[in-house]
């Protein structure tokens, strides 16, 4: 389960979110990556979704990170699924929609087993303003064929299908969701309990509060 979390850093950050996910892999330029990425993560869904159904106690083993966690990365690749549903045309879109059946049926799963009822989040974790930015980094990274009200009006019930069960999952584990968009995201692989790595070797400055562990 760890493994594709801690690969996720480098990709989408930590938190992890499908906006970073997108821009990062707008400045790759490689659609195709992104098709076997999404691939990747409906085998982890199905995976996830039969150990932890089995044993369901492994929902609360957390991950070696504070700022990474099995719910944030699951929840950062369903919004990521549901952009690219709304706005992707072809093999992407297409890979979109298994990855986000197989992740949505796992967080639908869990909370019923561990008896969570679905709760919609109290607020709104997608403002327009952070929907703007979105459709810029879908753009960006050749995603969004498509768009205007009829994209948004189909990503609303998109969101309604799992956003409720990974928000009351969140609640009973005390696991953060992460954003849909975030402004300064950072990498847990460039920090050490020292300083920032990318910061310099010599003279590492003095730790944040948030750094690594």
């Amino acid at each position: 389960r760890e493994v594709n979390i801690s690969l996720l850093d480098a990709r989408a950050g930590s938190p992890p979110s499908a906006g970073e996910l997108l821009r990062r892999q707008g400045e790759r330029q490689n659609a195709e990556a992104l098709v076997q990425y999404l691939r990747d993560w409906e085998t982890w869904s199905a995976q996830l979704m039969e150990s932890h159904l089995s044993y369901p106690v492994l929902c609360y083993f957390r991950s070696q990170h504070n700022n990474q966690s099995w719910l944030a990365a699951l929840t950062a690749v369903l919004d990521a699924c549901a952009l690219l549903i709304a706005y992707a045309q072809g093999a992407l879109k297409s890979q979109a929609e298994l990855t986000f059946a197989i992740s949505r049926h796992a967080v639908m799963d869990l909370a019923q087993v561990m008896h969570i009822p679905p709760r919609p989040p109290r607020d709104d974790r997608l403002p327009a303003r952070a929907l703007a930015e979105l459709r810029g980094l879908l753009a960006a990274c050749r995603a969004a064929e498509r768009g205007g009200e009829a994209c948004e009006g189909k990503l609303v019930p998109l969101r309604g299908m799992y956003e409720p069960y990974v928000n009351g999952l969140a609640d009973r584990l005390l696991m953060a969701l992460p954003p849909w968009t975030t402004a300064e995201p950072v990498d847990n692989w460039r920090t050490s309990p020292w300083g920032r790595i990318s910061a310099g070797l010599l003279s590492p400055p003095e730790p944040h509060k948030d750094e690594h562990f």
